[in-house]
C-alpha cells in the first residue's frame, strides 16, 4: 500500500522564513498583559485566534486509541526522580500556565493563565489565572497552588525542574488571581520556562510524601485526561474528563478528541509489533525505515484497515546513538572515544539493519540553520570559540567530521586508525588483548533496557568489531526499573542516547551538557562533560537578543559537542512513521515540529 506522505517543502520554507523574520525583531518592553509570549518578536497568532493551525476545531469526540510502551512502570507520578512512570502521563493529565504552538519556534499562549506580562529586560514575568481554571476533581486552581507547585517541583521534584528554581529570586501573589516571578539572572528564556511548569493541587499533599507517591497516589492535575484504571506493569487506561474545564478555550479546540487512551506494556519492541499486527494496538510508531518498507504487508494493511502515514519535520536532527561516560576510564580520553567512532561501522550496520534507507546524523543540530557548517570555524562562530582555544577538543576550530567506513564488514582502514589512536592513549596488544601499562585489559559494558531490540542489533555488531581490536565489550540488558535507576546514578560505561531539539534551543541545553549538571544525580548530562566553552555558548544563546548571535552560538556549541566525540551517532528521525487504524484521523495541515505527543494523540480523532 502506498504511504500517505504529506511532503511540505515549500510550506516549511515559508514557515522558517517567517520565523526568521520574527527573530529579526527585538522584543520590546511590554506595557500591558498579553495573550502570548515568544522567545523573539511577537507571537504569530493574534489575540482572537480560534484554534492552533494544526488542530481541527470540527474534529468529532469519541473513540479510543490503544498504544504500547516497552518495559514497565512502578509509579504514576511523572514529576519525581523515584520510580518509572508512563511517559505519556505528563502530557495528557497535566497543564501549565501557558501552552505551546508547535507550528512556530518557542512561543506560548495562555492556558491556565489568561494573560502574561514581562519586564523590560524579562527580569520578571507575571501571570493572571483564568477564573474558570479547575483541577480534575472540580476544585478551583488558586495562586496558592501555583506557588506551591513551583516551589515543590523546584526543591523535591525531578532534577529537570531544579535548575529553574535556583534562578528564581522571588515568587509572590500580587492579586486574587495573579502571581509575579522575579529572576536572579539575565536569561530571556526564563519567562517562557516559567509558563511551562506543571501546576498541581497543594491540598492533595498536605499529609503525603510527594517524593514517595509511586503507585499509591496519582497527582491531581488540570488536564483533559484522568487515569481511569491500571494494572501494575501491564497497562494504564486514561479517560477524557467530561467536565474538563478548558474545553472551550481557543488553544484547546480540536484537541483531546479521544474518549479513551490505553497504554499497554510489552517486554520488547518485537512483541509489541506483533501485538499491533494482531489488532491489540491500533497505533504504532515505526523508527526503522527498512522495516517500514518491508514488514507492513500483513492483512490489515492490505485490506486498508491499517494505514501508513509519514509525518515530516522541520526540526534539528537531535542526537541518537551510544553515549560514552567520560567520568570513567577509558572514555575520559578523547582518543579512545574517537577509536570507538572509527570501530563503529555505521555504513555496514545501517545496510544490515535498515537496508541503508536512513541517513546518519552528522551533528546535534544538523538539518537546520542552527547546525555547524563543514570545515574550519569562521566569522562569529570562530570569534566565540577562540577564547577557549586551549581547552577545546581537536577539530572544534579546524573542522571535524564523523569517520565513515567503506561499508564492508571488515572495516580495515578505520580499525587500523582506531588501533593507532589506542596505542597513543597507552593501550598495547598483548596476545590479542589490549592492555594498559598496568596490565589491565580494555573492557567495558554497554547498558541497554529490555525491549531495545534495534539498539541491541547495533551493539552486537559493534561488539564483534571491538573483538578484532582486542577489546572486550559486554552487552548488559536490564529491566526498565534497573536501567533508569542506573542512568540516574551514572552507573554505566556506554548506553543508548536520544536528545530531540527544537528550533529554539535554550535552558534545556544546560541540563544536557552544562558543567553544573555533570555530577548531579538524575541529570541528563549522561556523558559527564564539563566544558567552559560549552557553558559559555549556552550562556550566550540565552543572553543575546540578536538572532544572528543566537545562531552563531548554537553552531559553536554544535562544534564543541561533535569534536568532543561524546556520542556515537546512528540515524536521523527526520520523518515520523505512524501505522494506525483507518478510523484514526488527523488534520491535513501538519505542524512544523512534525510528530510528537503534541500531534499524536493530541490532535487525532476517531471517525466511525
Amino acid at each position: 500500500m502506498r504511504p500517505v506522505f504529506f511532503f511540505r517543502r515549500l510550506r516549511k520554507s515559508a514557515v522558517l522564513a517567517a520565523c526568521a523574520a520574527l527573530l529579526s525583531v527585538t522584543q520590546s518592553a511590554r506595557a500591558e498583559p498579553a495573550h502570548g509570549l515568544s522567545m523573539y518578536g511577537a507571537p504569530a497568532l493574534p489575540p482572537d485566534f480560534v484554534a492552533l493551525p494544526y488542530a481541527d476545531p470540527q474534529a468529532p469526540k469519541g473513540g479510543r486509541l490503544v498504544t504500547g510502551n516497552t518495559g514497565g512502570f512502578d509509579s504514576l507520578n511523572p514529576f519525581i526522580l523515584k520510580g518509572t512512570a508512563p511517559w505519556q502521563l505528563r502530557f495528557l493529565g497535566y497543564e501549565s500556565l501557558m501552552g505551546r504552538n508547535w507550528d512556530e519556534p518557542f512561543t506560548l499562549y495562555g492556558l491556565l493563565a489568561e494573560s502574561v506580562e514581562v519586564g523590560p529586560d524579562r527580569q520578571w514575568v507575571a501571570f493572571t489565572l483564568r477564573e474558570e481554571a479547575r483541577f480534575s476533581d472540580g476544585s478551583p486552581v488558586t495562586i496558592e497552588d501555583v506557588i506551591w507547585s513551583y516551589e515543590t517541583l523546584g526543591t523535591q521534584g525531578h532534577p529537570r525542574y531544579l535548575t529553574f528554581w535556583t534562578r528564581v529570586e522571588s515568587i509572590e501573589q500580587t492579586g486574587p488571581r495573579s502571581v509575579k516571578i522575579t529572576f536572579n539572572t539575565q536569561d530571556r528564556e526564563l519567562a517562557l520556562i516559567a509558563g511551562l511548569r506543571p501546576i498541581l493541587k497543594k491540598a492533595q499533599w498536605q499529609d503525603a510524601d510527594f517524593t514517595e507517591s509511586g503507585l499509591t497516589t496519582v497527582p491531581i492535575g488540570t488536564g483533559p485526561y484522568v487515569i481511569d484504571s491500571f494494572e501494575p506493569g501491564r497497562n494504564v487506561v486514561l479517560k477524557r474528563n467530561p467536565d474538563y474545564w478548558g474545553r472551550d478555550l481557543p488553544l484547546m479546540q480540536g484537541r483531546a478528541n479521544l474518549d479513551e487512551i490505553r497504554i499497554e506494556f510489552y517486554g520488547d519492541a518485537a512483541v509489541m509489533f506483533e501485538a499491533f499486527k494482531a489488532g491489540e494496538l491500533n497505533v504504532y510508531r515505526e523508527r526503522n525505515a527498512e522495516k517500514w518498507a518491508s514488514a507492513y504487508e500483513f492483512p490489515a494493511v492490505q485490506s486498508g484497515d491499517v494505514v501508513k502515514s509519514e509525518i515530516p519535520s522541520g526540526t534539528p536532527s537531535g542526537m541518537t546513538g551510544f553515549v560514552m561516560n567520560t567520568r570513567r576510564a577509558p572514555f575520559d580520553d578523547w582518543r579512545v572515544r574517537e577509536a570507538m567512532l572509527l570501530a563503529f561501522n555505521f555504513e555496514y550496520m545501517n545496510d544490515t539493519i535498515t537496508g541503508g534507507r536512513q541517513t546518519r546524523i552528522s551533528s546535534y543540530f544538523s538539518g537546520t540553520e542552527l547546525g555547524m557548517r563543514p570545515g574550519p570555524a569562521e566569522g562569529r562562530v570562530r570569534a566565540l570559540l577562540e577564547p577557549f582555544a586551549e581547552g577545546l577538543p581537536p577539530g572544534a576550530l579546524d573542522g571535524y567530521a564523523l569517520p565513515a567506513s567503506d561499508g564492508t564488514v571488515r572495516n580495515r582502514k578505520n580499525l587500523r586508525q582506531a588501533l593507532r589512536l589506542l596505542e597513543e592513549a597507552g593501550w598495547r596488544a598483548d596476545q590479542g588483548v589490549l592492555k594498559n601499562a598496568s596490565g589491565a585489559p580494555l573492557s567495558f559494558q554497554i547498558l541497554l533496557p529490555q525491549g531495545a531490540s534495534e539498539k541491541q542489533a547495533f551493539a552486537n555488531i559493534f561488539v564483534k568489531a571491538l573483538e578484532r581490536l582486542g577489546i572486550t565489550a559486554r552487552l548488559d540488558v536490564v529491566d526498565n526499573a534497573q536501567y533508569f535507576a542506573r542512568l540516574q546514578e551514572f552507573d554505566f560505561d556506554m548506553t543508548d542516547f536520544r536528545r530531540a531539539f527544537s528550533l529554539s534551543p535554550g535552558n534545556e541545553q544546560r541540563l544536557y551538557w552544562g558543567s553544573a549538571a555533570a555530577e548531579s544525580p538524575g541529570s541528563r548530562n549522561l556523558m559527564g562533560v564539563q566544558s567552559p566553552a560549552i557553558d559559555a555558548m549556552i550562556d550566550h544563546m540565552l543572553e543575546t537578543d540578536d538572532p544572528a548571535e543566537f545562531t552563531a552560538a548554537v553552531r559553536a556549541l554544535d562544534r564543541v559537542l561533535m569534536a568532543g566525540r561524546y556520542v556515537i551517532p546512528t540515524y536521523d528521525y527526520g520523518i515520523g512513521r505512524i501505522a494506525h487504524a483507518s478510523n484514526l484521523k488527523y488534520p491535513a495541515y501538519l505542524p512544523v515540529y512534525g510528530d510528537g505527543y503534541w500531534f499524536m494523540p493530541d490532535v487525532w480523532w476517531w471517525e466511525k
